[in-house]
């Protein structure tokens, strides 16, 4: 890889380095110790010191040297993990630069020249490549090229982020980097030639939290379905986790984006991940959720900024929040004061005088004739043409559009009488102005917890949710909408005709036809309108209650808000908002209600039954004029009133909550308990565990599917039978080692000629752990998973099993095959002098085997590569990896004594034990014979010196050729005895 030049002492260079190669301006070296085999000090001292001198990863072994002839002084312009990269770069060196080089008479210029070439070179591949798209494209090429080198992942994967940080392993902490890919979280650290390498896709994760373990207080948990691990030590953990948590919501929501769970378009693709792009998303998400705005709402401009607050008399701090149709401002204290200017009310925009008292003002004029004052806009003159251009488009929309419907009164109240409240209401707007753009501040949430007074309800939700907007920019909308959902039938439809008497009973209102048309014309609109959503029970509840207090359109229009704006996700087939609200809500009660967590052991049963109080806004199970006040909340606050509410309702007496006069009341002592952003970083972290819920739903759906396509219509020579026939679940289907060994032959990747029976029934006898001779659906599938998807290690390590108890047993004769069983010659655990046992070596099932067994791992990976392409490269590799592995079994054996069997020192034990810390991923699983031991990770290693390995090992082969293949095979096999029978006949 071409490097940005470097300058570094030739002199003290050459203590770490070796020069192989030279001429007059180049130097090519190789890093001391590199190569060497036999495990010398040097190369892990060096090692250690690259550790140690480069936090980020383990320096490249291999380097080019520009240098000025006579000067002690070179720059670093080229380096490579392998000596072929290195030499490629050496050649274009020879071949296209030093012959102009040779033409300058100073030196120096020569070299000058050559740093210009390659910073050339640098920039033609940041232009081609993901880093164009970053802050600092030259160092995160550098960091990219470190990402690809580690983990070999295709050319696609976009890196987003990475980190320093620390990976715990028990008490043992190892020192590395976290890669943050588009799909893939990655961590990798090489300490005293220890190689540490981490890869988990983001659709495995299940959880990610912050929790403390003793004295570290920051460590961020990343849990999947089969281990959680540790990460620690971060410059910045509130942005790691921000970043990790859209991430893995992102890979998950475009695995199961359909039936309504949306996902930004600019996170649609995953090569166009940054961090930059993540934390604007962030940053639009906290917005649309803090003002309740539309999720299709695109964030324009952030400020910081002052505006003038008449009722304070001052000049209020804060962030100005410019979005596609809308002008937000909201104080530093979230909550303080707040406001929300739509664009469609705003005449104009002007740029006043600019004083010491008020730099750069800016005047925004509204139509019902108040106007704004903003100062200390540092970037006036930019948010003004952005916000003018846009201006001018919408009243050019306007102007086209029709004229707006006036508002007519309710269904129900065509008279108000002034009551003190209203005169309240009525005294805050002559202070605090009226309608969407006014002063939201700690008075106004006082009013609200009050009651709003019916004549003003209707208004002030519309106001509060900003639906007029939605109203006064679409006047013909609702009623293309009825027009076109007359006469249609659908389920939505017949689902709504069954529960239109059912939504309000009780109130006059819908006792006649005439509400009764009224809400089954604002249902079916919306069913229309949005068919991915449809209708959905407890919509008919909301829509009856919005209709005693506004008019048909302004109902509507106050529906479409609620489902598409304030409760994203709740209402499609999956409910993924509302699950993921639960799971957000039961983590409120442990942390805010420690009584009652403490007392209520199992609170999954408690937040199921709260399900209701979100999907319906406590309309259900609240009397009817305390829901009222739970939607004046909802309104203003939007979502946090039903966790605050529900908070209290478990904290308080719900009778007593219910028998008050005053119900709004008993949100105020809990008005402060959340706030936006809060909720925000709660729903990202359970969502992820809420979308792998509906993944593991998913995959349990795909394997009876797989069965039915594969089983349902085929007729297998041995078909496979389920034992059990009251439930048709995967769990029922069981194959004996018959069946497994035609079903190998059948679908295995890697075809082994003679040894396919051994492998095959090695595999039987691996899978069946219960030993009743038949190996259930669920495993079979799982066994293929792991040889199609599995990650390198995970399918070296199933063959490696292949080779050790339970697979291998006494004899492997087919005629007559008896229980596994293991070697009665073969301890199961080591003995330590002072009579302790390992329990490491207990506890990861350290088996000893006989050097011919090794054999026997190494010729099972002979018979894969029959017929293959690369057979000769392969055959010698795997020879070149047996040789590497006898030779650390003979290194391990030395110092190791023998008595009657194989006794093992204290500090032998603990150098095994060590050897197991200091690995990669999973289990120490060790292969020890009394004349030499080798572990599991050992082998590993040794396999993953031979790329060409690796390559056969990761190569893809496409599972559903296989099974295709495989069904037309048997189709013609049963065909064959099909007539063969018929002619014996």
């Amino acid at each position: 890889m071409w490097l940005t030049p470097d300058e570094v002492s030739l002199k003290s260079a050459l203590k770490l380095w070796v020069t192989e190669k030279t001429n007059d301006y180049f130097l090519l070296q190789r890093r001391r110790g590199h190569g060497d085999t036999g495990g010398k000090i040097t190369g892990m001292l060096v090692g250690a010191l690259d550790t140690v001198l480069d936090s980020n990863a383990r320096m490249a072994p291999f380097r080019i040297l520009l240098k000025v002839p006579g000067s002690q002084v070179s720059w670093v312009i080229a380096s490579g993990a392998t000596a072929e990269e290195v030499q490629k770069h050496w050649r274009w060196l020879d071949q296209n630069l030093l012959p102009y080089m040779a033409v300058f008479e100073n030196k120096q210029d020569a070299a000058s020249f050559a740093q210009g070439k390659v910073k050339g070179l640098i920039a033609e591949e940041v232009l081609g490549g993901q880093a164009a798209l970053e802050d600092d494209p030259v160092r995160f090429r550098e960091v990219l090229a470190r990402f690809t080198q580690h983990f070999a992942l295709p050319p696609q994967e976009k890196l987003v982020a990475q980190y320093t940080c620390c990976c715990w392993k028990g008490h043992v902490p190892r020192q590395g980097v976290l890669y943050l890919s588009a799909n893939h979280l990655a961590f990798y650290s090489f300490l005293l030639g220890k190689e540490v390498k981490l890869l988990i896709p983001w659709v495995e994760i299940t959880g990610l939290e912050r929790v403390s373990l003793g004295l570290l207080t920051d460590v961020i948990r990343v849990r999947t379905r089969h281990r959680q691990r540790d990460f620690s030590m971060f410059l910045d953990v509130d942005e790691v986790m921000t970043v990790m948590g859209q991430l893995a919501d992102v890979a998950l929501r475009r695995l199961l984006d359909a039936g309504g769970l949306e996902l930004n378009p600019t996170l649609q693709q995953p090569t166009s991940l940054t961090k930059r792009i993540l934390e604007h998303q962030a940053l639009c998400q906290y917005v649309l959720s803090l003002f309740g705005l539309p999720r299709s709402e695109g964030l324009r401009e952030v400020l910081s900024c002052s505006v003038w607050t008449p009722h304070a008399r001052c000049h209020t701090p804060g962030k100005l929040y410019a979005t596609d149709n809308y002008v937000a401002f909201s104080s530093r204290q979230e909550g303080h004061c707040s406001l929300l200017i739509p664009l469609a009310e705003v005449l104009s925009i002007e740029k006043a005088e600019s004083t010491s008292a008020l730099p750069n003002p800016v005047i925004i004029s509204v139509k019902s004739k108040r106007a704004f004052q903003l100062i200390e806009l540092a970037q006036r003159d930019e948010l003004l043409d952005s916000l003018g251009e846009r201006l001018r488009t919408l009243h050019w929309r306007q102007a086209v559009a029709h004229g707006q419907s006036q508002r007519k009164k309710s269904l129900v109240h065509d008279d108000c009488h002034k009551q003190t409240k209203e005169r309240l209401w009525e005294d805050h707007f002559a202070e605090f102005g009226r309608g969407v753009h006014m002063f939201r501040t700690d008075k106004i949430r006082k009013l609200v917890s009050m009651g709003i007074p019916e004549c003003l309800r209707g208004e002030l939700w519309l106001t509060f949710s900003d639906a007029c907007s939605s109203l006064a920019g679409n006047p013909d909308y609702y009623a293309d909408m009825v027009e076109q959902s007359l006469g249609q039938a659908s389920i939505a439809t017949e689902e709504i005709e069954r529960d239109l008497h059912r939504s309000l009973p009780e109130h006059t209102a819908f006792q006649n036809e005439t509400g009764i048309a009224a809400l089954r014309r604002v249902l079916t609109a919306y069913a229309h309108r949005n068919p991915n959503i449809g209708y959905c029970q407890s919509m008919n509840i909301l829509a009856s209650v919005l209709l005693l207090y506004t008019r048909e359109e302004e109902a509507f229009w106050l529906l479409v808000t609620v489902c598409e704006r304030m409760l994203p996700d709740y209402f499609n087939r999956r409910v993924i908002g509302a699950q993921v609200d639960q799971s957000v809500f039961e983590e409120l009660i442990q942390e805010r209600l420690p009584h009652i967590a403490d007392h209520i052991t199992d609170l999954s049963p408690l937040a199921s039954v709260s399900l209701s109080w979100f999907l319906t806004l406590f309309l259900s199970v609240l009397p009817f004029h305390s829901a009222i006040y739970v939607l004046d909340c909802f309104f203003y606050h939007g979502i946090k009133a039903i966790f605050q509410l529900g908070l209290a309702v478990l904290d308080a007496n719900a009778t007593e909550l219910c028998a008050s006069t005053d119900d709004g009341q008993a949100l105020m002592t809990l008005t402060r308990y959340l706030t936006v952003r809060q909720l925000e970083m709660m729903r990202c972290r359970h969502r992820i565990q809420v979308l792998q819920g509906h993944e593991d739903t998913t995959k349990e759906n795909t394997t009876e599917h797989f069965i039915s396509l594969y089983w349902g219509d085929v007729v297998c020579p041995a078909p496979v039978v389920p034992r059990v026939r009251s439930r048709a679940c995967p769990e029922q289907y069981h194959v004996d080692r018959a069946q497994f060994k035609s079903l190998y032959q059948l679908l295995a990747p890697w075809h082994c000629g003679p040894h396919t029976d051994t492998v095959a029934q090695r595999t039987f006898y691996l899978l069946n752990e219960d030993g009743d001779s038949h190996v259930s659906f669920t495993k079979f599938a799982q066994w293929i998973d792991t040889l199609y998807n599995g990650e390198l290690n995970e399918k070296v390590r199933l063959l490696y099993r292949l080779h050790i108890p339970p697979a291998l047993t006494e004899t492997e004769d087919h005629s007559s095959v008896k229980s596994p069983i293991l070697s009665t010659t073969r301890p199961l655990f080591v003995e330590l002098p002072n009579g302790a046992t390992s329990t490491l070596l207990a506890k990861l099932i350290t088996f000893f085997l006989q050097q011919r067994e090794f054999v026997q791992f190494c010729k099972t990976f002979c018979s894969m590569f029959h017929g293959d392409c690369s057979e000769n490269e392969l055959f010698q590799a795997i020879a070149m990896v047996t040789s590497l592995v006898l030779q650390i079994g003979e290194a391990r054996h030395k110092g190791r004594t023998s008595e009657a069997g194989l006794n093992v020192t204290q500090e032998e034990g603990e150098s095994v034990q060590q050897a197991a810390s200091c690995s990669g991923e999973g289990s120490s699983e060790a292969q020890v014979e009394g004349d030499w031991t080798v572990s599991f990770e050992q082998i590993l290693a040794s396999l993953l010196t031979e790329q060409v390995l690796v390559n056969f090992l990761e190569r893809p082969v496409d599972l559903s050729v296989k099974i295709s293949t495989a069904k037309e095979r048997q189709y013609q096999e049963r065909a064959g005895l099909l007539a063969f029978q018929h002619k014996t006949r």
